[in-house]
């Protein structure tokens, strides 16, 4: 294939806080395994991105301050970021990232941080923070496993990317985790995400690949470690539940 899916990876150097580069890893991968090209672009908090350039966007998490300082440059292009993904531009928001997809975030101490307010979504600080495994159904993909790590609690309007089994979500109370919307995907979920959650990445994947247009009928994969782990981490979360059943 001549033409290259092209992945933004925004801000590396400020949203790395969990691991989000083997998000990217995990989705090249997957693609070169395929017979694809692909070409991801780092975009430096220095720059301003080229939303009309890039097939997928992956936009990560970071402490309180790095998110505000890209809040701030985000901010700058916000008719732009909703413009773009109102036309079905693929993003994979994760954690912090997908807090600045709202209206705003608020810190702990009272101030708000303005978000892109692509989705009708805000996010307040709770009592303590909401730590641990946390296993997901999901519409999209069966299944979703991982690890969750915020003070914040959200709220929005939209489909959730899941129902919560075993674990907190959102915001401890509704029992929903993540977003769906347009071709956005946000969520709680780090560590990082994708390498557990193939049939996730996959879902990920056909959607940059039908934004790009190029054919996104995916060949399987030898899947088999990938989904012992998934399967594990399932088993060991959802036994749990049922004991308390």
């Amino acid at each position: 294939m001549s033409k290259s899916l092209i992945i933004a990876h925004l801000f590396p150097e400020l949203l790395n806080l969990y691991a989000d580069k083997g998000n990217i890893q995990t989705l090249t991968q997957r693609l070169r395994w395929r017979g694809y090209s692909v070409e991801v672009r780092p975009v430096k908090a220095t720059q301003s991105p080229e939303l009309e350039s890039y097939h997928l966007v992956l936009l990560g998490g970071g402490s309180d301050r790095e998110q505000a300082l890209v809040a701030t440059e985000l901010y700058k292009q916000r008719s732009e970021w909703r413009a773009a993904a109102s036309s079905g531009l693929p993003i994979l928001a994760v954690c912090g990232g997908y807090q600045l997809l709202g209206d705003f975030y608020q810190l702990p101490g009272g101030d708000k941080v303005q978000g892109l307010s692509i989705l009708d979504m805000t996010t307040v600080p709770g009592e303590g923070r909401l730590i641990g495994n946390i296993a997901v159904e999901s519409e999209l993909c069966g299944s979703i496993v991982g690890f969750e790590n915020h003070g914040g609690r959200t709220h929005h309007n939209h489909a959730p990317l899941g129902s919560v089994v075993s674990g907190y979500g959102n915001n401890g109370q509704d029992r929903q985790e993540g977003v769906h919307h347009w071709n956005i995907i946000g969520t709680y979920i780090h560590g990082p995400l994708l390498p557990k959650n193939p049939q996730l990445a996959d879902f990920v994947l056909r959607s940059a690949l039908t934004y790009a247009d190029l054919p996104a009928d995916l060949e399987p994969l030898d899947d088999r470690m990938e989904l012992a782990a998934h399967q594990h981490e399932w088993a060991r979360h959802t036994s749990k539940v049922q004991k308390t059943l």
